[in-house]
């Protein structure tokens, strides 16, 4: 099949001067043969035609700035559903939601997700690559089609419920009691308490509430609206593996009614909520391509194998494999740092801690929900906070990424790594984590996922002995959950160092640890911290506390959650087979 041409310009990030005054026309060989392949109007920007370019991708080889990306792309594209612009991003292709059930988009961040809730809760109108998109053209576009019929509902008064994937967008203040009362058109105030657990935050005050409570808040929100379809745009942010499934199960409960859309970057959250998936690949920040529906299974596998079979595409060059590695713990490891029995007290809450060692040359995963002393254990380790019974003398050099970061003032991306040699980490960090793209970047205007790579690289870019990370995965889609763990892994190996690292994710969790601590209690009264076991046993041991079994599918051994009570689930807890 002859390929088709995408040609993208960020413009962001485009300097016709710095470069050499218009450096891309210059080496353009459609332009050296008398074409205007690429032109710019005086003082402009450059745009590039794309009936005239011929892929040869010399344009964007040569921009010094990385701003032009041109895609050869193997496959017929119609009009785009819509458009950024002549050399913006554009996409192609429809889902549509189906009545009382669940339909989970899978892929990449920038890759078109949240235009396409946009676009059919009816706030977008797709444009088809003109400049502004009109309702009576989208219903004669798709006359005598399965999407005439949604967009004619979405047009007359569909309502719609959105949870946006950045949660800060949400401007609530007072109560929380008060809100969701205010928000309550379905009369089930009281019901939806109940299923999230919200009762401790009733009297709490919004702008005080984690990020993870603020999650819960805003799903409870948008779950109390009267609408006919409902949008969970990323719902398991900042959220434990405990509140993951409660929010899956209230999500599920609604899908019984209503249409529901869910966005989520969790594999095994998005196997347990959804009922269809479409994927969606391309090249982030280029294009977008949505495939046909699939079954949940089928979908996820695709995704993860990197090839649509209706569409006979391969869109990524390599399969997704976070689980065939057997790891076996190194008794002969050598010990880098120990650390005695641990307690401390924070207000009403106190942690115990069992006393371990950390070996060189390992990756400690600390699993456990939320208010129970991860973060608090980890601080102590970081030397951020002292323990009541002992005095920790810590002789190994650390490094510290937080749960939380943000940057304030003007400085950019280049800026924050201004003390370490770009040139000594570019091929091991800089390159893999996608950084060199965000150099130019003002770190203050970063995306939650571009904010959590700098760090991440920030951190292991240090001289340390241990690198302690927190929550590492968030906000992170797939591709890029698999790549910081090789990253990690890699950075572990080649330095002779150690890592510890919290995250809720239990396939990046499972993929990149050699042991596992289990943090166990009562959340914001007591933690207590066991281990580090051997991985399986680690994750049994949480999982068994969840009262959550997990199976292993038979083509990409990923892990998936059983049904409650399902005859697998009894099966395995009778066994005492919580993860297998």
């Amino acid at each position: 099949m002859k390929k088709e041409r995408i040609a993208v310009i960020n413009y962001d990030n485009c300097n016709f001067e710095k470069c050499g005054n218009y450096l891309c026309e210059k080496v353009c060989p459609v332009n050296r043969n008398g074409k205007e392949c690429i032109k710019h109007e005086t003082g402009e920007k450059p745009v590039i035609s794309e009936e005239l370019c011929i892929g040869c991708e010399i344009c964007q080889n040569r921009c010094p700035f990385e701003s032009i990306s041109i895609v050869n792309v193997a496959m017929h594209l119609e009009n785009p559903i819509y458009s950024f612009g002549q050399n913006a991003f554009r996409l192609y292709g429809l889902p549509i939601p189906r009545e009382k059930a669940t339909l989970g988009f899978v892929g990449r961040n920038g890759i078109g997700k949240t235009t396409l809730i946009k676009i059919l809760a009816g706030t977008t109108i797709p444009n088809f690559g003109e400049d502004k998109g009109k309702q009576e053209t989208v219903l004669t576009h798709y006359k005598g089609k399965e999407a005439f019929d949604y967009f004619t509902k979405v047009y007359s008064g569909f309502r719609v419920a959105i949870k946006p994937q950045n949660i800060e967008v949400i401007k609530a203040k007072g109560k929380v009691q008060k809100l969701l009362k205010t928000i309550d058109e379905r009369g089930a105030f009281d019901e939806v308490v109940k299923e999230l657990q919200l009762e401790k935050l009733l009297d709490s005050e919004i702008e005080k509430l984690s990020g993870g409570e603020f999650q819960k808040v805003a799903i409870a929100a948008t779950g109390l609206k009267d609408a006919d379809l409902y949008f969970f745009d990323e719902p398991t942010s900042f959220l434990d593996i405990r509140e993951r499934l409660r929010v899956a199960q209230f999500i599920r409960k609604i899908a019984e009614t209503k249409s529901v859309v869910v966005v989520e970057h969790d594999m095994i959250l998005l196997d347990y909520l959804s009922d269809y998936i479409n994927l969606i690949y391309g090249k982030p920040s280029v294009y977008g391509f949505v495939s046909q529906i699939k079954t949940t299974k089928e979908g996820i596998n695709s995704y993860l194998e990197g090839y649509s079979k209706e569409e006979n595409f391969r869109f990524r060059d390599y399969p997704i494999d976070f689980f065939s590695s057997n790891k076996t713990i190194d008794e002969a490891k050598e010990k880098l740092v120990e650390w005695p029995k641990l307690e401390v007290t924070l207000g009403k809450f106190k942690l115990d801690v069992e006393g371990k060692t950390l070996n060189e040359n390992e990756v400690v995963g600390i699993v456990g929900p939320n208010g129970i002393g991860k973060t608090t254990f980890m601080k102590i380790l970081a030397g951020e906070l002292k323990p009541d019974n002992t005095t920790l003398k810590q002789k190994a050099k650390i490094s510290y990424k937080p749960q939380y970061i943000s940057y304030t003032g003007e400085s950019t991306v280049e800026d924050l790594f201004s003390e370490l040699n770009l040139e000594e980490i570019k091929n091991t960090l800089i390159k893999p984590l996608e950084i060199d793209m965000l150099l130019e970047k003002k770190a203050k205007n970063l995306s939650g996922g571009e904010l959590q790579r700098v760090s991440i690289a920030l951190c292991l870019a240090k001289d340390a002995e241990i690198y302690l990370l927190d929550e590492p995965s968030a906000y992170l889609d797939v591709e890029q959950r698999l790549i910081i763990g090789k990253t990690i892994r890699n950075h572990i190996a080649t330095k002779k160092c150690s890592s510890i690292i919290i995250d809720h994710d239990l396939t990046f969790i499972d993929y990149v640890s050699d042991r596992i601590m289990v943090f166990t209690g009562e959340s914001a009264i007591h933690g207590n911290a066991t281990g580090p076991f051997a991985v399986e046993y680690g994750m049994n041991t949480l999982l068994k506390y969840l009262e959550i079994t997990v199976r292993r599918d038979p083509q990409t051994k990923r892990p998936r959650i059983n049904k409650f009570d399902s005859v697998l689930d009894r099966e395995q807890k009778q066994n005492g087979n919580y993860y297998i």
